[in-house]
This record gives C-alpha cells, sequence and structure tokens, in this order.
C-alpha cells in the first residue's frame, strides 16, 4: 500500500518502476517472438502425423519456459548475469561468453522499444488501470511485428487473446464503449477480408494472410471503429513507403512479400496515442 502511495505522489518513480520492470518483459518478449513459430511448428508437425495415421516422434520438452535459454552457436546455456536486459549485451560486447559468436542486435532493441515504450505509456496515463491495459497491449502488439517479420505468421495465440482483451476491457468503456469496441472488431475484420478477396479475384494471387485480418479485428476491439481508418491509412501509407525503398534502394523484387503486420502494429500503436489529435487535426484542416 505504502509503494502504491508512492507511485500517486511521486510520478516519475512510477515510470521509472515501470521502464525496468518492462526491460525485463523486453526479455521475454525475444523467448516468444524466438520460440512461439517454433513451438506451432512442432504442434502442426504432430497434428498432421496423427491425421496421416503416424506416431508423433518423440520430442524433448520445448516451449516458452524449457529449456532454458542457449547459444545457437554453441550450445552455451545463458547464466542469469549474462540475461540482464541490455546490460548484458553491452558487458559482453554482443558476443556469446562462450564461443564469441555474435548476438543479434535485435535483442536489446526488442527491450529497449519494450522499456520505452512502457515508459512513455506509464508517463501518458499515469498510476491507472488504463496503464496496465495499455501496457498489455503494446507488449503484445510488439511480439506480433517481430514474429510477422520473421516468419510472415501472425499466431492465433496472441491475435485471438487480444481480441478478447479488448472487448474486455471496454465493457467498463475503458478506451471507448463496448459497442464502439464490438463494431470495430467486426469492421476491421472484414475491411481486410474484402480486400483480400477483390485483390484474389483481380489477379488470381494472395495479397496477404489471415492473420492481418484478426490483428486489425483485435485492433478494433481495443480502439474501436472510429479508429480503423487511421490505422488503414497510417499502416498502407508507412508500408507502400517503405516497399518502394526497399525495391529502390535494396533490390528487393517485387514479387517477394513484405509482411503487413508490422505496419498494423504501427499504425494502431499510433492511433491509441494520438489517434484523436490526428482525427481533430484533419477535420480542422478540411
Amino acid at each position: 500500500m505504502a509503494l502504491f502511495q508512492a507511485f500517486h505522489a511521486y510520478p516519475l518513480l512510477f515510470v521509472a518502476a515501470i521502464v525496468m520492470l518492462s526491460l525485463a518483459i523486453g526479455s521475454f518478449l525475444n523467448v516468444v517472438i524466438h520460440r512461439m513459430p517454433k513451438v506451432l511448428e512442432r504442434q502442426w508437425r504432430d497434428e498432421l502425423a496423427e491425421i496421416n495415421g503416424q506416431t508423433p516422434a518423440p520430442a524433448t520438452p520445448y516451449n516458452l519456459v524449457v529449456p532454458r535459454s542457449q547459444c545457437p552457436a554453441c550450445g552455451h546455456q545463458i547464466s542469469a548475469l549474462e540475461n540482464i536486459p541490455i546490460v548484458s549485451y553491452l558487458a559482453l560486447g554482443g558476443k556469446c561468453s562462450a564461443c564469441k559468436a555474435k548476438i543479434s542486435p535485435r535483442y536489446p532493441m526488442v527491450e529497449l522499444l519494450t522499456g520505452a515504450l512502457s515508459g512513455y505509456i506509464a508517463w501518458r496515463y499515469g498510476f491507472t488501470v488504463l496503464t496496465a491495459a495499455a501496457l498489455a497491449f503494446a507488449w503484445a502488439m510488439i511480439a506480433l511485428a517481430f514474429i510477422d517479420l520473421d516468419t510472415f505468421y501472425l499466431p492465433d495465440d496472441i491475435t485471438l487473446p487480444l481480441l478478447w482483451a479488448g472487448l474486455l476491457v471496454n465493457i467498463a468503456g475503458l478506451i471507448v464503449d463496448l459497442q464502439s469496441a464490438v463494431i470495430g472488431a467486426i469492421a476491421g475484420y472484414l475491411a481486410l477480408w474484402v480486400v483480400f478477396w477483390a485483390y484474389k479475384f483481380a489477379t488470381g494471387k494472395e495479397g496477404m494472410g489471415y492473420g492481418d485480418f484478426k490483428l486489425l479485428a483485435a485492433i478494433g476491439a481495443w480502439l474501436g471503429w472510429k479508429m480503423l481508418p487511421v490505422v488503414i491509412l497510417l499502416s498502407s501509407f508507412v508500408g507502400a513507403a517503405v516497399g518502394i525503398s526497399l525495391i529502390l534502394f535494396a533490390r528487393h523484387g517485387r514479387s517477394v512479400p513484405i509482411p503487413f503486420g508490422p505496419y498494423l502494429v504501427l499504425g494502431g500503436l499510433t492511433a491509441m496515442f494520438w489517434g484523436d489529435d490526428i482525427v481533430r487535426y484533419y477535420l480542422q484542416s478540411l
């Protein structure tokens, strides 16, 4: 109770506490980003074997908890001191302590991004229930963005709970009223579903995955239907700009797919924090 009173009395103390907690959460998100696709791949392989009347091959336990994190190059198990967010990466010089193989800078980047974004949320909303909800939303969005970058897949294990969580959060009207949240979830799914089928009928190709539908539905459940145009426009604009830049400057083939999930994540987070300001500015400029 005294700690809660201190958080109320000293907002910067609360922000600092959230940043420290979120750095650790960012470390866990790295595990989720790396392991969840592999866990799901194992599950699908076992299910396929059962469908074909085969016995799934025995496998060692592998989930988000076990085995302990280890160096992919030499198998060295990462100790607690080597797993301190950001600090350990800097102390080790970005290399494995055993074999000196390089550690991807994306690991501390995810931790830093999680800490910075969470600190902003804590500063913006203060010691409130809304902060807790916004943190959960942001953490899930970070995981989804990087998983999609790696695998072109947005796991139902994250998108669907995120959708239901948005509806639950808005039962009490924490962000928008429940009616707006329900319409947002439906409209978010249908908006990209229509685009998907229109593109497929026109070209014979699939322009995006079903995970994108579910992610936009989840964003709509959290932010309401009124924010969907902002999310779609922002994500489409940034996605197009990045795609054109990759083609012009990185020799990215036009036929090579680009994941859309990260741009939906960027649009969703931007709309959560500044969507009302963007809409207000646009209406005033008319």
